[in-house]
């Protein structure tokens, strides 16, 4: 028999079909709110703390106040877990602002709502992580952090998805987004490593991208396995001569880039680098985090 999902919503425990928002709330209205996807490996969820903490600090860079503490936070990502049976999995917890009305200050939204959402996740099939995914660079240009700021992760996603359009218009499953200056900044929903001469590459954070936590893991990986890694700008020239290509998230892992706007990057496969740091992302996953 199959199980039903139980979704969380300020306090309460609902069915998919039961488990609905007010058109009030000013997260659907107005994209004001904030989220975090969350990782559960064979029975642990992943960097729980970590996530809890950027959710946090979201909260505080936009003054929305969490209708909880970061320990009774966690405690409810653990249940949707349990309640769900996800021992691998994903998890979205999510802070709008709440009920309001149709007016735009916050101030009319007297308390935050706060949704968790547990289930399984395929982002890609699996044999993609050997031949590499396709990736196009988008016309939409990345938010500057003076506008958004990308490292909040907050539920104003337009910007993203209107360049994950464009790579669906082009038959990609991915999309590499540029500053204004055209710079690489990164994909719609990863962060991006290029990899030449055994050298790795990521672009810092200042110039506008999302300090993963997936990335921030496998950052301090290749350190450890004596790669050397720089978080330095870099251009398209330096996508397209790439040995290699990797892209990082919580939902994608690390997965190989093996096509970008027509270019084939190194053999045409996820090279040995790639297939390395993601050998060892799940070894390092195993037994890492807050037991469900």
């Amino acid at each position: 028999m199959t199980r039903e999902q139980l979704i969380y919503i300020d306090g309460n425990w609902y069915t998919k079909d039961a488990a609905k928002i007010s058109v009030f709330d000013h997260g659907l209205l107005y994209g004001d709110g904030i989220f975090e996807g969350i990782r559960a490996y064979d029975g642990y969820v992943f960097k729980l703390d970590e996530h809890v903490d950027r959710l946090f600090d979201a909260a505080r860079a936009i003054s929305l106040t969490v209708p909880a503490d970061k320990q009774e936070v966690k405690d409810v990502v653990i249940q949707a877990c349990r309640k769900n049976g996800i021992t691998d999995g994903y998890i979205r917890l999510v802070v709008t602002r709440g009920k309001g009305d149709l007016g735009l200050s916050p101030t009319k939204c007297p308390q935050a709502s706060m949704i968790c959402i547990a289930a399984t996740i395929a982002l890609y099939p699996p044999e993609f992580y050997d031949i590499g995914l396709k990736v196009v660079t988008a016309v939409q240009r990345r938010n500057k952090a003076t506008i958004i700021d990308p490292q909040i992760k907050s539920l104003n996603y337009l910007n993203n998805v209107l360049a994950r359009i464009e790579a669906d218009k082009q038959g990609a499953p991915e999309a590499l987004m540029l500053t204004e200056e055209g710079l690489v900044a990164e994909c719609t929903g990863d962060n991006i490593f290029i990899i030449k001469n055994n050298v790795i590459w990521t672009p810092p954070t200042y110039l506008g991208i999302l300090d993963g936590i997936t990335r921030s893991t496998v950052i301090a990986l290749a350190k450890e396995r004596g790669y050397e890694v720089t978080e330095r700008p870099f251009t398209l020239y330096n996508v397209y001569s790439a040995d290699e290509i990797f892209l990082t998230g919580t939902a994608a892992e690390i997965i190989a880039v093996t096509l970008v706007d027509d270019r084939v990057i190194g053999t045409g496969k996820a090279g040995p680098v790639t297939a390395e740091l993601l050998k060892a992302f799940h070894a390092y996953t195993k037994g890492q985090g807050a037991k469900i």
